[in-house]
């Protein structure tokens, strides 16, 4: 073969297949502009991936119409052989030819079984359970337990070593740290009674055999039962995003609001056991309102008369004895700090200490704190909470052991009742995860069908036919059947990272779908080119061999596009570390999905096409051949 022949097949076969490489590419990256429109912590997430993959394939669909016929020109030279030359085209044909003379054959059945399984998938899918976010293993825990609000300094120290040291004995933690109240930090309002202890676990290979990270968190969890503490379970990073998201510490969280503490305490303390042993819920945990402590000293003013003293005397001596008064200050390089003097903690601790605090009168010498006040405990709130101009109390639970959507809905269902019965002005919001699911569920509902539309915009704009656009676009519920038992048997909750999935399957499947189309429409020119473009001479036994010739003859090109998508996949299923708990999701629709698309296209999709051709030769008296050559 002389040059000049080599280099005009090398034209003729790239122009053959540009247009559908072109726009099967650019359908990919259209297809996935929707994720745009994710915000929050999904939309953090997900960006980059989009971004990422839109940047590579859009250079991908350039060099696919000019290096690629390049680089072939180039490499592509010597002898060729044919494709029945080819041992694994041989291979491949000899069994897929019986499974599409098959196909054609039994068209009904066919049709049949393929509707039965995208049938089936439904109630699969209508099964799983939902969650806002695949939980990520951070590799470490945030134990959280709360105490009593009146819980003095000295207790809570003790609990917090107490529990440290219990920790440190189990075999998988690394290293402990607990902290109780809040940090040196405007930004963190933590009370006294909570304490977050940061536990580092061992690698994983030095973990007892059959050891989970769940089952760590239930052992540690039975070993730390303190009474008047209530554990809380978590993780560092999580723990951070929704205190700043929403203002809850916990997976979920009911929030009461009104405008009295003592009535959004016994609201919250109904809630409270309402949630009591619904499936799921964990760490359940009502925000005290109340119960908090307060010193309160009343003035007696007939008795500060009698002993010739005033208001700002007592309080003077209470502000430098019991809170501190200050001195001076001192400068350490760029840094001023005051200092304070008050009685020591033991000549303050006890209230029968309070009450013997000396005040200095004029004609009566030292006169005890008592006779001109009375010292006691009093009630009140240890925090005061408020959101939208309304006091606020919560309800706080972990979801653990099943999935975050189906634990919030019997949540709901027990509190149906109480809802109508609350006080006026008053109301629940529930909030947490739960909060970012409902968003994220609200704005897939808007992103599935726009990219439906964006994909077929594109397949009309590839073919410049409605017809040929909808016949790749049927591939889609096909694939769905695959990527629906692939999270079905894996046991994965539907979540923002699945949604995601599934559209990045949609590309993938269209994709293999328009190279099928293009070598079927290229057998129709054949066809027509060799008989003619009339009923009286194209019989339906040409149209079947035509179909069988365009969809077996080419194989291997759509094997190649099906496998590189596998081969890229494949491997994250058997992934580990830090991750790839998060991949997994977005991974299994779109394996499961190529696989049945495949099968789909490979085989439906002749059938369709042929009942297409059959039906246009019967009542147009021709059939409509898609221009695909360039």
């Amino acid at each position: 073969m002389d040059n000049q022949k080599r280099l005009a097949i090398i034209e003729s076969s790239s122009k053959q297949v540009s247009r559908g490489i072109f726009f099967s590419t650019i359908i990919i990256v259209t297809s996935f502009f929707p994720v745009f429109l994710l915000t929050g912590q999904e939309g953090k997430l997900f960006h980059p991936l989009v971004w990422t993959k839109s940047f590579i394939l859009i250079i991908d669909a350039i060099l696919a119409v000019t290096l690629a016929p390049v680089l072939i020109s180039f490499f592509l030279k010597g002898k060729f052989k044919t494709e029945d030359q080819n041992p694994l085209n041989r291979f491949l044909e000899r069994i897929y030819s019986p499974m599409l003379h098959w196909v054609m054959r039994w068209r009904k059945t066919t049709l049949a079984i393929n509707v039965l399984a995208l049938l089936v998938s439904i109630p699969l899918v209508m099964s799983l359970g939902t969650e806002f976010m695949p939980p990520l293993n951070e590799g470490s825990i945030l134990f959280m337990p709360v105490a009593q609000p009146d819980v003095s300094n000295t207790e809570m120290k003790r609990i917090l070593q107490v529990q440290d040291k219990i920790i440190k004995q189990v075999p998988e933690v690394l290293s402990v740290l607990g902290k109780a109240g809040r940090a040196s930090s405007a930004t963190d309002n933590s009370p006294i009674n909570m304490i977050e202890t940061i536990i580092l676990l061992k690698p994983r290979d030095q973990w007892r055999e059959g050891m989970t990270k769940a089952k760590l968190i239930e052992e540690m969890n039975g070993k730390l039962q303190i009474p008047g503490v209530v554990n809380g379970w978590t993780q560092p990073i999580i723990n951070r995003i929704n205190m700043l998201s929403t203002g809850i510490r916990t997976d979920v969280g009911v929030k009461v609001y009104g405008q009295n503490l003592n009535t959004i305490s016994a609201v919250s303390n109904q809630v409270n056991a309402a949630l009591k042993g619904v499936p799921g819920v964990a760490d359940l945990y009502v925000e005290p309102v109340t119960g908090g402590k307060y010193l309160e000293i009343e003035m007696n003013r007939p008795e500060l008369a009698r002993y010739g003293l005033t208001v700002d005397q007592v309080n003077e001596v209470v502000e430098s004895a019991i809170g501190g008064a200050p001195i001076a200050s001192t400068v350490e390089g760029r840094r001023r700090f005051a200092i304070n003097v008050r009685l020591a903690q033991d000549y303050r601790n006890s209230l029968a200490d309070l009450r013997r605090i000396p005040i200095q009168s004029a004609g009566f010498g030292p006169v005890p704190l008592s006779a001109v006040t009375t010292i006691r405990y009093a009630e009140g709130p240890p925090m005061i909470s408020s959101e939208n101009a309304q006091l606020r109390g919560a309800v706080l639970f972990n979801v653990r052991g099943r999935d975050l959507g189906s634990t919030v809905n019997d949540a709901m269902q027990r509190l149906q009742s109480l809802e109508s019965k609350l006080p006026q002005g008053y109301y629940l919001e529930w909030s947490g995860q739960y909060e970012n699911l409902i968003s994220s569920q609200r704005t897939l509902k808007l992103i599935l069908p726009l990219v439906l539309v964006v994909i077929f915009g594109a397949l009309y704009f590839a073919f410049h036919s409605v017809r040929e656009a909808f016949m790749s676009l049927i591939t889609i519920p096909f694939a769905l059947i695959g990527g629906a038992y692939m999270v079905y048997f894996y046991g994965v909750n539907l979540s923002v990272a699945v949604a995601v999935g599934f559209i990045a399957l949609f590309g993938l499947a269209v994709e293999t779908g328009v190279i099928m189309v293009i070598y079927l429409n290229d057998a129709m020119q054949k066809l027509v080119a060799e008989k003619g473009n009339s009923r009286e001479t194209i019989t339906q036994e040409d149209l079947q061999e035509a179909v069988f010739h365009g969809a077996a003859k080419r194989l291997r090109p759509k094997l190649m596009t099906v496998s590189v998508s596998l081969f890229g996949l494949v491997p994250v299923l058997w992934a580990t570390g830090t991750g790839s708990d998060v991949m997994l999701p977005i991974v299994l629709p779109m394996i499961g999905g190529v696989f049945t698309s495949a099968t789909h296209i490979l085989l439906v999709t002749p059938l369709i096409f042929l009942y297409t051709k059959e039906y246009e030769l019967r009542k147009f008296g021709k059939i409509d051949v898609l221009e695909v050559s360039h």
